[in-house]
């Protein structure tokens, strides 16, 4: 089996904008995934509001009011009554991604940290955003950096999602070295997200699950009420304990704080509380009937697109 490559112009370890810039190309091959718009914008996605637009519907029987222009003229010689043409109006959808860049998030095993995993994710989706002619903002949130990107389209939206995401990410890396926490940082990350997710918004969230507590549920329950929303779990393969390993080994593990070194039992009891944590955000994300996709750093994204659907 050949060992996974590093994405283009990528280490694994530090973020660069040359290899977020390149995740248009993943963002292309992306396979496609019908979304529903709820807010009244012009754009490229269709919604559920019925009226003039580019995609047929549905014929019904003319109404009174009912623009003439839109008669079907075949159907109407065929039944003897008039019928008019629907169509699914096309509406622009702004896309929020809370990008999670925590300290736990700079974890990394066997390819990529977690973090730069994460933001090769939220760049890809992104760049998939303004393809389809949708506004991109971001929430990026460290323990002692955070960013709001009020959502913009076309190359502004996505460069400034790209600056955006290297600058926090290097600041957390200093940051991190110095072993600085904040605790319910996502707790304050989600009640931010309600000032620039606005109604009918798509809302991405990215992370490990660490950091999100039962206090977290509350804002995500009112932004679910008038957002769509969606989450990634970004694991690693020690994390997962999917990392073939020696029968005995001492092994260097720094988690937050802490550096220590494992044994084979006490890498068990290490795994089963990182576990745990992610099982804790997926039923926090099933509680709100929120699909949870699960992202490996162990593997470039390209070849995870499946999950990006």
């Amino acid at each position: 089996m050949s060992t996974p490559q590093l994405p283009l112009f990528a280490d694994g370890w530090h973020l660069n904008q040359q290899e977020l810039l390149a995740c248009q190309s993943l963002a292309r091959a992306m396979p496609e995934r019908r979304s529903r718009a709820r807010a009244a914008m012009a754009g490229h996605r269709a919604s559920n509001i019925k009226g003039r637009g580019m995609e047929f519907a549905e014929v019904r029987h003319y109404q009174n009011g009912d623009d003439v222009r839109t008669i079907d003229w075949r159907v109407t010689a065929r039944t003897g009554k008039a019928h008019t043409k629907l169509f699914i109006e096309e509406r622009e959808r702004p896309v929020i991604l809370l990008l999670d860049l925590s300290n736990s998030m700079y974890f990394g095993s066997s390819l990529l940290l977690q973090s730069v995993q994460a933001a090769h994710l939220a760049a890809t989706l992104g760049w998939n955003a303004i393809q389809h002619g949708d506004r991109i903002g971001a929430l990026i949130a460290g323990e002692s950096h955070h960013l709001e990107l009020k959502p913009k389209n076309r190359q502004t939206g996505i460069l400034q999602l790209i600056a955006g995401i290297c600058d926090i990410h290097s600041q957390q890396l200093d940051s991190f070295k110095t072993g600085r926490t904040a605790p319910e940082h996502m707790l304050r990350a989600c009640q931010r997200l309600s000032r620039i997710a606005k109604p009918g918004s798509l809302v991405w969230i990215i992370t490990d699950g660490a950091d999100f507590t039962g206090r977290c549920v509350g804002p995500l329950t009112d932004l679910k009420r008038h957002c769509d929303i969606g989450a990634f779990l970004i694991t690693d393969p020690l994390r997962q304990g999917t990392l073939p390993l020696p029968r005995q080994f001492n092994l260097p593990v720094r988690d937050g704080e802490v550096e220590r070194v494992l044994n084979r039992q006490q890498y068990q009891t290490w795994l089963d509380t990182q576990l745990k944590q992610q099982q804790i955000f997926i039923s926090m994300m099933d509680k709100l009937r929120v699909q949870t996709r699960f992202i490996d750093a162990g593997l470039p994204l390209e070849q995870q697109l499946e999950q990006l659907r």
